[in-house]
């Protein structure tokens, strides 16, 4: 390849960079009714979530419940509208992302890694991660044969005693696993929003930020 040829797709690439309100943009979308539907579900059934954050026995065993529970809702709620805005984008995601690492702190981090767990040794991703010794990987490629195996007994029950093709009309049976993958993530698309903010044109942070930048 040809010196001239590349520096030909690199100067392609850098006017690629006149869009590039559109990668923050895709996450806030991403993010916003995630965030809502988060803090909404919270707040309709707001006792049972003081309940669940202060229960030692089956919740998580909190303290000061109704206080972290109010917090949590309120920073989800506002935190969503506030990133769908594109409105005090890097100030809301500190708390945002507080409010993940304590969700893998406290509720997905027994759990591993997966939020679906793998049902096939042979497909699972972690079976890269197990042949190079990767800590945990081994753990989770043995637990994917116990789902694998407790999966086919299921299909084999709803198979002989129900409507199988009704019932995975909509999807296939999966384990869910609950662990830190979804949190984990929602923590890295805030993170690169606390960096990179709210992007240009399609925010509010970015017209507020040229009107206080005119002089009088």
């Amino acid at each position: 390849m040809s010196n001239a040829l590349l520096f030909s797709i690199h100067d392609v690439l850098n006017r690629t960079r006149s869009l590039d309100f559109l990668a923050p943009l895709a996450l806030r979308l991403y993010l916003a009714p995630v965030m809502i539907s988060a803090g909404y579900n919270k707040a309709v059934s707001f006792d049972s979530t003081v309940a669940w954050f202060g229960n030692q026995e089956w919740g998580l065993g909190l303290p000061f419940p109704a206080l972290l529970a109010f917090l949590a809702t309120a920073t989800e709620l506002l935190g969503g509208v506030l990133l769908l805005l594109g409105l005090l984008t890097r100030y809301i995601t500190l708390p945002l992302m507080f409010t993940m690492l304590v969700a893998m702190a406290t509720v997905h981090w027994q759990h591993g890694w997966f939020a679906i767990a793998p049902s096939d040794p042979a497909t699972s991703t972690a079976l890269p991660l197990a042949q190079v010794g990767f800590p945990g990987a081994q753990a989770s490629l043995e637990n994917s044969e116990a789902v694998g195996e407790r999966l086919k007994r299921a299909k084999m029950i709803l198979r002989e005693h129900g409507n199988y093709p009704w019932l995975t009309e909509k999807g296939n049976l999966v384990v869910l696993n609950n662990g830190i993958e979804f949190a984990a993530t929602y923590f890295i698309m805030l993170l690169v929003l606390f960096f990179y903010g709210a992007g240009r044109y399609l925010s509010l942070d970015y017209w507020f930020a040229r009107r206080l930048s005119r002089p009088v």
